[in-house]
């Protein structure tokens, strides 16, 4: 069963998505040199999608839906496990370097894409 999150734990979530999109985005820029440049893309694509949905994660944690008046708790807690597991995957995928751990990691990521997506769309409820 889901558990939704508070209005504060999305906050605290968004704060800490954001947070940790910077120090990832430093160590990407400046410590993975010598990787692949397909795997830096991968690093970079996480990266971004971390932030555009820390971004939304602070702004559901205090917005109301126009026509019910509740915030939109599920969208957010939606989108805090997409994010997670689909930035999550990237970055491990880049630091993993071994294709076994590619192979077993490979479903996670839509996987939380689509969680992603959920949530977008559970704005429209």
């Amino acid at each position: 069963m889901l558990t939704v999150f508070s209005t504060l734990s999305l906050w605290r979530v968004g704060a800490t998505l954001g947070s940790t999109g910077i120090l990832l985005g430093t160590y990407g820029s400046h410590g993975l040199k010598k990787v692949d440049p397909a795997l830096l893309k991968n690093w970079q694509t996480a990266v971004n999608y971390q932030f555009i949905h820390a971004l939304a994660i602070l702004y559901l944690s205090n917005a109301r839906h126009p026509i019910t008046d509740r915030p939109p708790l599920l969208a957010g807690t939606l989108m805090t496990v997409g994010t997670t597991m689909f930035s999550g995957t990237l970055y491990l995928k880049v630091l993993s370097d071994k294709a076994r751990a590619s192979r077993i990691l490979a479903p996670v990521a839509p996987l939380g894409g689509l969680l992603m997506c959920a949530g977008w769309a559970f704005l429209w409820f």
